[in-house]
Formats: C-alpha cells, sequence, structure tokens
C-alpha cells in the first residue's frame, strides 16, 4: 500500500513522522523547506497533491481547517486530478464534520471513498505513539486502512460513519476549553484568597473538581513550563465548530459559548499567534493577580 501525506505542520508532521518509522510516505507542504527537511530523513518530496495521488493508494491530509481540506482536494493541483476509484483520502483535520462528508459525496461519484480520523494527543503523542486516532467511515475502508492507523498508535477508535470522528473531536476539545477556563478562573479566586497554585493542584488532584488541566498543565506551570503549544485561534475555531453544531441539533451549548468568547476576547487581546498557555496570562490580568508571586 503506497502512502502519502499532506500538511507537515507541528500536528501533521509528528503524525507523517511516526508513519516514516514503518512505512516509505509521500509527502507534500506548501512549504517547500519543510518538504526538503523530510525528503533529508527518507521521504519522497511530491510535486503536488495531484502527483501524490497518481503514485499513492491511501493520502492523509493533516490541515487546519476544512476549507484548506477542499482547496487540496479539489483546488487547482488538488488530488482529484491525480485520483482514481478505489483510492482513499484520509481527513485528519480538525474539521467541520458537515463538510467532511459533503467532501466525501462529491468523491464518492468518482468511486473514491474519503473518511475521517482526527487525533487527540498533541505531538507529543503522535510522536511518542501513544496518540488517540478518532477514525469513522465505511467498516470495509476502516479494516483496509486500520493498519495504517495502527502504525501512528495502537489507540484507534472506530466511532461511526463518515464525520463522526469529528463530532467526536470537536467533542473533547469544546470539553478541554471549558476545563481550562473554568480551571484557571477558579484557581485565581484561590490565589487571592490567599493560596498557593501548588497546594490547590495538590487538594484538587484528589478531588472531584480533577479535570485535565489541574492534572497536566497545573503541575506544569508549578515546573515552569509551557502547558500547551496548541494554537488558541485553531481551539477558537473548534469550540465555534462545536457550538455551530449545537445550533443545528438545537443542543443549548450555554458554558461553551461563553468559553467561545473568553478565548476570542483573549485571542484579540494576544494576537493571532497565541497558544493555549498564553489564556494564563489573560485569567491573571482580568482578575488582578499573579499565579505566582
Amino acid at each position: 500500500m503506497e502512502l502519502g501525506y499532506i500538511g507537515l505542520g507541528a500536528m501533521g508532521g509528528s503524525l507523517a513522522r511516526r508513519l516514516m518509522l514503518s512505512h516509505t510516505l509521500r509527502v507534500y507542504d506548501l512549504r517547500p523547506d519543510v518538504v526538503s527537511d523530510f525528503a533529508e530523513h527518507g521521504a519522497i518530496p511530491a510535486q503536488s497533491p495531484a502527483a501524490m495521488a497518481q503514485e499513492c493508494d491511501v493520502v492523509l491530509l493533516c490541515l487546519p481547517r476544512s476549507a484548506d481540506m477542499r482547496e487540496a482536494i479539489f483546488g487547482e493541483g488538488g488530488l482529484i486530478e491525480g485520483l482514481e476509484p478505489g483510492k482513499i483520502v484520509v481527513d485528519q483535520t480538525s474539521g467541520d464534520p458537515d463538510e467532511t462528508r459533503a467532501m466525501a459525496a462529491e468523491l464518492a461519484e468518482k468511486g473514491i471513498t474519503m473518511v475521517d480520523a482526527p487525533v487527540s494527543g498533541g505531538p507529543a503523542g503522535a510522536k511518542a505513539g501513544t496518540i488517540a486516532i478518532i477514525a469513522a467511515g465505511p467498516m470495509e475502508t476502516f479494516e483496509k486502512v486500520r493498519p495504517v492507523y495502527e502504525s501512528i498508535s495502537p489507540n484507534v477508535f472506530h466511532c461511526g460513519e463518515t464525520g463522526s470522528g469529528h463530532v467526536i473531536k470537536l467533542v473533547n476539545n469544546t470539553i478541554a476549553a471549558c476545563n481550562r477556563m473554568a480551571a484557571l478562573e477558579a484557581a485565581a479566586m484561590g490565589r487571592k484568597y490567599g493560596l498557593s497554585l501548588a497546594k490547590m493542584t495538590e487538594v484538587i488532584n484528589k478531588s472531584s473538581g480533577r479535570n485535565s488541566t489541574t492534572e497536566g498543565a497545573f503541575p506544569k506551570m508549578l515546573e515552569g513550563q509551557p502547558t500547551s503549544d496548541f494554537g488558541m485561534g485553531l481551539m477558537l475555531k473548534d469550540v465555534t465548530l462545536a457550538t455551530q453544531l449545537g445550533v443545528k441539533c438545537g443542543a443549548p451549548m450555554l458554558v461553551a459559548n461563553l468559553v467561545r468568547g473568553m478565548l476570542q476576547t483573549h485571542l484579540h487581546a494576544q494576537g493571532p499567534d497565541a497558544k493555549m498557555d498564553d489564556t494564563t496570562p489573560c485569567i491573571e490580568t482580568a482578575a488582578d493577580m499573579k499565579f505566582f508571586d
């Protein structure tokens, strides 16, 4: 099975490197220097998505947004120009499930299968081979590409029809964002009442309020380490998509909408390159306090 990977950013690059441990991999990215670096480590550069599609049975993509996916598939020089019936496209973007289903339907008319398999666990999880792969699509296709997924990580989950993987990823990221903002706000109040972050972390992580932020981010803050390199703009995109799905299906998402507004406010304050780590100084400013003296 010939494999190709499009999108070699922090997440896609880590997934591609993991695949390269057990597969010959063709790669494409809009940044030639990044492609050259991968080539130096054994990857085969593709001149365009179309050229990659001609050579590969399965093409995986990890791009910032569903709009980028559509451009890579249907734009000039896109995959569609080289894809043939029977080939498989795997969307590892944190995208819009409705957009993914629409693209899958267009490709299906040409005998091409598109499925989604977003991931959770960050670049570190990809490098370590522990990342969760949230796959969806026809079971027959899933079984064909399952060995590819498992060469990245054994933590592979099939979640239903095409688009379902994206829905679960949005549920996950919305929970993670809400946990982070609630934990930071509550800890800011505790600090203003004289508690140390160390003592709050110790107690909360043995209590019912523990979550991914108290168990993951707070200990790293205490060690002076970064807690998240995930882009705040990307998290805002995911929470916005989740709340839009809530509107479509009639599920009130009151807390998520508050967090969406907080992220948008913080992003304006910190700039377009802000990371989720940068929510911490925003909370400090809002509460007129510091987590450390």
